[in-house]
């Protein structure tokens, strides 16, 4: 239940620090897109291109450093093949048939909502680097040998630069993302990927 405590921890942090601080509209907002693969392996395929709305407030921030909560909703499309049929052992039920099921490529639709801290620190008046953990809750349309259709957590490492222009933010963005639903269901081997996302924000205020 590593990924559940975690998630509700940062909610709990997300609504208290708004609170305390009287923030109520978010100081940039940024749409992101990405793609990424599966680490290395000889078992399976997996590569997913995402679509994120980011909210960005600002909880805290210094002459170099600012301090951030970020709220992003996510499209991830996924496509995904089992290569190694014996990951589906003989003592499944009727393991014959979901061989066959898992070793088509099938495409994936993950509806992901991150819930994240970042630090960032300023360079410059236009320059920032930066880095955050999000973790949120997801819901996968498809089954497969690693991870049960329905409820999953998506977590999120990241490490960016941005490149201020006026009102607007350029973003490059690599991470990693794992994806795995804290053993609710049956299958929960998930899946782990090195992403890179590009985005453009807009400041609010």
């Amino acid at each position: 239940m590593r990924a559940s405590a975690l998630y509700i921890l940062l909610f709990c942090s997300f609504f208290t620090t708004t609170l305390q601080s009287q923030i109520y509209k978010p100081k940039y907002i940024e749409i992101a897109a990405g793609a990424g693969n599966e680490i290395s392996n000889t078992d399976y395929s997996y590569s997913n291109r995402t679509l994120k709305l980011e909210a960005f407030f600002q909880v805290h921030h210094t002459e170099k450093w600012s301090y951030e909560v970020l709220i992003q909703p996510e499209l991830n499309f996924a496509k995904h093949q089992l290569l190694n049929l014996y990951f589906v052992t003989p003592d499944e039920p009727n393991f014959e048939e979901l061989r066959d099921r898992y070793t088509k490529l099938k495409d994936i639709r993950e509806y992901a909502l991150g819930i994240g801290f970042i630090a960032r620190r300023h360079l410059s008046k236009k320059f920032d680097v930066y880095g955050y953990l999000s973790v949120g809750p997801m819901y996968n349309d498809s089954q497969t040998e690693r991870l049960s259709r329905g409820f999953a957590f998506a977590d999120v490492f990241a490490v960016g630069l941005s490149y201020h222009v006026k009102n607007l933010r350029f973003d490059i963005r690599p991470n990693f993302r794992h994806t795995s639903n804290a053993g609710l269901q049956s299958s929960n081997a998930g899946f782990n990927t090195l992403n890179c996302d590009i985005a453009l924000a807009f400041k609010i205020r």
